[in-house]
């Protein structure tokens, strides 16, 4: 009886040790499977992400080549008009070719640099004005902020707002207005644009509206969640908003690398 029972014992000792055994086979098999499966989805993920990332550069490409020739062809345009004040317009475009020439192929520029750019870009478009028409435009700027001089904005945002306010204002009107706000605070870039509108519809061409649909994609394709424009009419006034957080941007690209 004692023989039995040991080898009882024994037998059940070896059946122990032979299902522990094949537990820990399993759970390495089972590990070895999980990272392989983790490598590749981290694999797939990447091979994805660079996808992704080529395809915004192609749309970003495709906009841009869009986007500089319609801006250029109408500072041509007000130039032409008003001929008389030629030589202040020519000044200011030589700023404004510089920017789009060597600037507005890069993929950032500076918020100091952009708001440069778009100031020029209001003092050519001032020739459009009567001399008792309502501009206004304000600078709420903190140049002490780090990112004000960090190539951390996409360049040309501002073109879009600040040309449909003097092409769709109402410019004859008394109580016509256009009204520019930069604001540049606690590293959030901010523009705002305000005009009274025209009662007057203006001619729709094939074209248009190209500009306004490449501003948003850009923005989107960039920015992504660290940006918000609105846009919305009260009181006759059209009014356009643009907030963008480049400090979340700037942490998001440092992230990524």
């Amino acid at each position: 009886m004692i023989n039995m029972g040991e080898n009882l014992f024994a037998t059940n000792i070896y059946l122990a040790i032979g299902i522990i055994a094949g537990m820990i086979s399993l759970v390495i098999y089972l590990s070895v499977r999980l990272r392989q499966s983790g490598k590749k989805k981290r694999e797939f993920e990447y091979q994805f992400k660079e996808l992704e990332n080529k395809l915004n550069n192609i749309q970003l490409d495709t906009i841009d080549s869009k986007l500089n020739p319609h801006l250029f062809k109408n500072i041509l345009n007000s130039i032409q008009a008003h001929a008389y004040q030629t030589y202040f317009a020519i000044d200011k475009l030589a700023n404004v070719l510089d920017y789009i020439l060597y600037d507005s192929h890069k993929k950032y520029v500076t918020p100091k640099e952009e708001i440069d750019f778009a100031m020029s870009l209001i003092e050519i478009n001032k020739i459009k004005l009567s001399p008792l028409f309502e501009l206004k435009v304000k600078l709420k700027i903190n140049d002490n902020e780090p990112l004000y001089t960090q190539a951390v904005m996409a360049p040309l945002v501002s073109i879009e707002l600040i040309e449909n306010a003097f092409k769709h204002a109402d410019l004859q009107s008394p109580d016509a207005f256009i009204s520019v706000t930069f604001s540049f605070i606690d590293s959030i870039f901010s523009l705002t644009v305000a005009n009274k509108i025209s009662d007057k519809k203006p001619l729709k061409k094939e074209h248009s509206g190209i500009g306004v649909k490449s501003m948003e994609q850009r923005l989107k394709i960039i920015y992504g969640a660290n940006y918000k424009l609105e846009k919305f009419v009260e009181d006759n006034c059209h009014i356009a908003h643009l907030k963008i957080n480049l400090l979340e941007h700037k942490v998001k690209m440092l992230a990524v690398r």
